[in-house]
């Protein structure tokens, strides 16, 4: 990794849909390369927006909101990918930005992080959406739990409460992250959210020994309004911002952004990296793999298998994936009744 200057994004979505949306994120990002920004990180699921509506009305009144998120998400890859990849290339920038994609009938919570000569590095989805989430997105597996090598250095993402995952962050920590993008939805729960945002990513940078930016979105009080006419619910949507960048060390290098809009920028010394990680590597010499392991799936999940040449579940086996070579059956599988198991596992 080299010295670079970073921003976090705090910017207001249009609520209206995604091509007003990634007209403010290019404008941002236009904005971020005047200041001579390298890397920048947007809020989650940011095109078109984060479905607030879905936090303060009941499932069964959001059928018309959810089939307009439906109606305005983004496909991968599409005319608002390429937007992000022009951009990113224009500008010489690694961009990590969050959607709402669409994927034939179901939307996920996704994260793209772009490299600076615009190609599309990763795609991960958020695992296991949050509470109100599960009624507007689907589930993402591990093959997203990877770190990118960048025109900046190795960059790893994560959205909101996946962060309370150890299991998660440990999976990037292993790939010896250097720059964390999380993102958060933000203008959610008030000053609370804030506070446990801001504990999360210090923590998260102290464990892991890496930078963390992070940013989180802004609603205005007339969105606000646009949301829900309730003035309980509406209190639940301001507040909770907390966009920042924290060194390897825990410490904020630029005033957080708490509400408004703007962008926290900082500079990245790389040998902070190595000033953590000289006192603690979780993964290297703090680490314990004789006692502790972990086990990685990164391999995405078809809908559909190859059949076996035998009914291997009828011989008490669970496929968990592999393919048909011919008359035999590969991959990786688990005899539920026997000690067969094949397997890879990351020390801890």
């Amino acid at each position: 990794m080299k010295r670079i200057k970073a921003a976090a994004v705090q910017i207001a979505p249009d609520l209206s849909g995604s091509a007003g949306t990634i007209e403010r994120v290019c404008d941002a990002i236009g904005r971020a390369a005047g200041l001579g920004v390298e890397l920048a990180v947007f809020p989650e699921t940011f095109i078109p927006y984060y479905p607030y509506f879905s936090f303060v009305s009941p499932p069964v009144s959001t059928g018309k909101e959810h089939l307009r998120l439906y109606e305005n998400a983004v496909e991968v890859p599409g005319p608002i990918t390429q937007r992000l990849a022009d951009a990113a290339a224009r500008y010489h920038m690694v961009l990590v930005v969050g959607i709402n994609e669409r994927d034939g009938g179901s939307l996920y919570n996704t994260q793209l992080i772009f490299d600076a000569d615009g190609s599309l590095l990763v795609k991960r989805r958020k695992i296991t959406p949050t509470y109100h989430e599960r009624m507007i997105w689907g589930q993402g597996d591990g093959s997203g739990f990877r770190v990118a090598e960048t025109a900046v250095g190795r960059v790893g993402a994560l959205a909101c409460w996946e962060h309370y995952n150890p299991l998660a962050r440990f999976a990037l920590m292993e790939e010896r992250e250097e720059l964390h993008c999380a993102q958060f939805p933000g203008s959610m729960v008030g000053q609370i959210f804030a506070d446990q945002i801001e504990v999360t990513i210090r923590h998260h940078a102290l464990e892991a020994g890496c930078f963390v930016i992070n940013a989180t979105g802004w609603l205005t009080e007339e969105q606000i309004a646009t949301i829900t006419p309730d003035e309980k619910m509406r209190r639940v949507l301001r507040g909770g911002c907390y966009t920042a960048i924290i060194s390897p060390e825990g410490v904020p290098l630029c005033e957080p952004i708490t509400e408004g809009e703007g962008m926290a920028v900082a500079e990245l010394d790389p040998d902070l990296i190595t000033k953590r990680k000289r006192m603690l590597d979780s993964v290297g010499h703090y680490s314990r793999p004789d006692i502790f392991t972990l086990t990685i799936d990164r391999e995405a999940k078809a809908q559909l298998l190859p059949k076996a040449d035998r009914p291997l579940i009828g011989l008490g086996v669970q496929v968990e994936r592999g393919k048909e070579s011919g008359t035999s059956y590969e991959g990786n599988y688990r005899f539920s009744d026997s000690a067969a198991h094949q397997e890879t596992a990351a020390p801890v």
